[in-house]
């Protein structure tokens, strides 16, 4: 490759090492080793964000519904116009990006595609836009809808305001019920098959952390990052690349089709996400009869956006999206009545966090680190540490900028323009922190408001993982890689502690009691305790929130759906009060006892031997026999959901799925190095002797050690 752009070699762990003289031709070998290694990854994730997947993959009904999905979140539209707004040095570097892209297409295809008659087109700087929104909004702006929905869902169900107020702090201010009432709900989270119950009166994450100097054996600054990504697929969704130019190295994770250094270290800097939980998805209520929305006292047309669904071996199917400034409405208006229209900021972007990752290159200092990042659009957790020994922490992402009297959560009247949005908070007031006295900072999905003027998270994830990484990182001032990667692993709940404190006195006899009792509260693999805790926990929700809910209301969201996976503190406030709505008259310790019967005379097994999961090949999906090789599995899962080591396996929209880190990094700003895990391997293809590579090393928890290309 001595005429190209850039060359590349691998290492004795099958990573890219990418050696180039300037910035684009960086790119250039990122965007050809991309297409080497994930190429079918690229693709597929390509055409489903088009909506094109019934018609290149699969013609069934199913395939249709995802088409259906992604057409209406329209996230191709406008990225030539998105484009524009690329600075000069980021525009030449996604198009060198997308030259090396090609170049690596053009030499070959994945045969994948060849079998089901695909032929790529040429790889775009709006391919990666369109990824780049993907990315931003699934399993994580996502789910803040999802919540959003499933609430509207509990006030047409008649739950009551002391209820909602108990479950969701603040979201009775300014509810108004009648209105939501009416709302017709085309897409729901509780099928209608799952039926409420009419009594209600009776009645879904990632780690990462930094210390200081004066908290490590070395007097350098110590950073990790262990993103909880869905792990239970073959290729992980991280790819390891490392880089070096004239000015410098850097050692990275990437994600195929984005053109920029997502999480890492250069020389002088290292930096790791997880997801924040801000708000930064809204819906309205429109007022809608004859293909208009009401406005005051005026009735406005919708714009009317018609797509084509082709179909394999099928006809064609024809949708109709209605969108305003509220976005894409859940219905058709031509129909009188009241539906909602939803709203991510996150949508038509994507230029704007390109330009600000191109910094990462070549910054030096925590303060860079967190200007850069507080332009990116997607709401993330960035910490850093630097050579110098400084740490800090920025939260980024587009906060809307409401009225004093509406945190986003619940809907607000389409008709009354006060709700509308005017604009995004500045990054300045998000919440942020550079060098705190403590010398520690945390972030895992928890509330961080109190970092910044604005308040962004109004359904945060537990704090449980965070407080244990807290206390862990608190109990030496000696820390090292090893400590931290002892940290990644550790299973301790303190959920779990604080729930059998309170259990523990309830505990009759039998196999689920005995299993109970001096209980470590440990997700192991081997553990019976962690199993009958989980049995226990499922049967509290039902007892709990049965009554008020319906007890198949319950069964699903537990079962089918990650409400209670990703809000889980929600409800565990209620499962631990003394006194709440939810109660009515009865007694919690009642209320335990009656869920511990439910379950007690079950003799649980070793954790591991059901929380686990096979890694399916993500383009066959687990259809092929075994001895194929293209899956791997199944493999337990230590951890839990309150666990610093996240073990959640889980069904959601009819499908398995985890909560697991996808990845783990540690990086020693004392050495020219990064200590790096990833659950999978480097390459895509089946038959690369890359292709599972990393697997048994994360299962056993070994870092490797990732040095600068020579």
């Amino acid at each position: 490759m001595s005429a190209e752009p850039a060359s590349f070699t691998r290492d004795e762990n099958g990573v890219p090492q990418i050696v180039a003289d300037d910035l684009e031709g960086l790119h250039w070998g990122m965007g050809y080793c991309h297409a080497m290694d994930r190429g079918l990854q690229m693709q597929v994730m390509r055409i489903l964000g088009q909506g094109r997947a019934a018609e290149l993959l699969d013609g069934s009904d199913e395939m249709v519904e995802v088409d259906r999905f992604f057409r209406r979140m329209n996230w191709g539209g406008g990225v030539e116009q998105e484009a524009e707004k690329l600075d000069p040095e980021a525009r030449a570097a996604c198009a060198a990006y997308c030259e090396g892209v090609n170049a690596r297409f053009a030499k070959s295809t994945p045969w994948e595609l060849k079998l089901v008659g695909v032929r790529p087109a040429a790889w775009s700087i709006g391919d990666c836009l369109l990824l780049a929104r993907m990315t931003g909004f699934l399993t994580l702006a996502q789910s803040q809808g999802e919540l959003e929905r499933f609430f509207v869902e509990m006030v047409q169900a008649g739950v009551g305001d002391a209820h909602l107020e108990a479950l969701f702090p603040g979201c009775t201010a300014g509810l108004d019920r009648a209105m939501l009432e009416k709302v017709q709900l085309v897409e729901r989270i509780v099928p209608e098959a799952v039926k409420w119950a009419s009594s209600a009166p009776r009645m879904m994450a990632s780690n990462n952390w930094c210390v200081s100097g004066v908290k490590t054996a070395s007097g350098a600054a110590l950073l990790a990052n262990d993103p909880h990504l869905e792990t239970n697929r073959l290729p992980n969704v991280w790819v390891e690349q490392s880089f070096r130019w004239p000015e410098g190295y850097a050692l990275l994770m990437t994600m195929p089709g984005l053109p920029a250094p997502l999480v890492g270290r250069n020389e002088h800097l290292s930096w790791g996400a997880t997801y924040t939980f801000m708000d930064a998805i809204d819906s309205w209520v429109e007022d809608c009869r004859e293909g208009k929305f009401r406005r005051g006292d005026a009735w406005v047309d919708f714009d009317r956006r018609v797509e084509t669904i082709k179909r394999k071996k099928a006809e064609p199917v024809v949708e109709t999206f209605w969108e305003n400034l509220h976005g894409v409405l859940d219905g058709d208006p031509s129909e009188e009545g009241c539906f909602l229209a939803t709203r991510w900021t996150g949508s038509s972007g994507g230029a704007q966090s390109i330009n600000a990752l191109m910094h990462l290159w070549n910054a030096r200092t925590v303060p860079e680190g967190m200007v850069a990042y507080a332009q990116v659009e997607s709401s993330f957790n960035w910490i850093f540490a630097d050579s110098a020994g400084d740490i800090g922490y920025q939260m980024s992402g587009l906060m809307p900028t409401r009225p004093d009297d509406w945190n986003g959560f619940a809907p607000r009247p389409g008709w009354d323009q006060r709700f509308d949005w005017r604009g995004f908070v500045v990054p300045s007031l998000l919440p942020r922190v550079h060098n705190p006295k403590s010398g520690v900072v945390v972030t895992a999905n928890q509330d961080l408001n109190h970092l910044g003027e604005a308040d962004p998270i109004n359904a945060p994830m537990g704090d449980y993982r965070a407080r244990r990484i807290e206390h862990l990182l608190n109990q030496r001032d000696d820390h090292d890689v090893e400590s931290f990667r002892r940290i990644q692993l550790d299973t301790y709940s303190i959920q779990a502690a604080e729930f059998m404190a309170i259990l523990e006195p309830l505990l009759g006899s039998g196999p689920l009691a005995d299993a109970l009792r001096g209980w470590d509260c440990r997700y192991e693999v081997d553990s019976t305790g962690a199993t009958a805790f989980e049995l226990f926990y499922g049967a509290l929700l039902l007892e709990m929130f049965g009554p008020g809910c319906g007890a198949p209301v319950i069964e699903h969201l537990r079962d089918a759906t990650g409400i209670f996976i990703d809000f889980y503190q929600n409800f565990d406030r209620i499962l631990v009060a003394e006194s709440s709505p939810w109660l009515g008259e009865r007694a919690r310790d009642a209320v335990w006892s009656a869920a511990l019967g439910r379950v007690a005379a079950q003799t649980p097994g070793p954790w591991g031997g059901g929380n686990r999961f096979t890694l399916d090949n993500m383009f066959f999906g687990g259809k092929l026999p075994r001895f194929l090789g293209f899956d791997v599995g199944p493999i337990p899962i230590r951890g839990g959901r309150a666990t610093p080591h996240q073990g959640q396996v889980y069904h959601s929209a009819g499908r398995l799925t985890s909560f697991t880190p996808s990845l783990r990094f540690v990086a020693d700003m004392r050495a020219r190095e990064l200590h790096t895990a990833l659950c999978g391997g480097p390459s895509d293809r089946r038959f690369s002797k890359w292709y599972k590579s990393g697997v048994e090393a994360w299962l056993q928890g070994r870092l490797k050690v990732r040095k600068p290309p020579a």
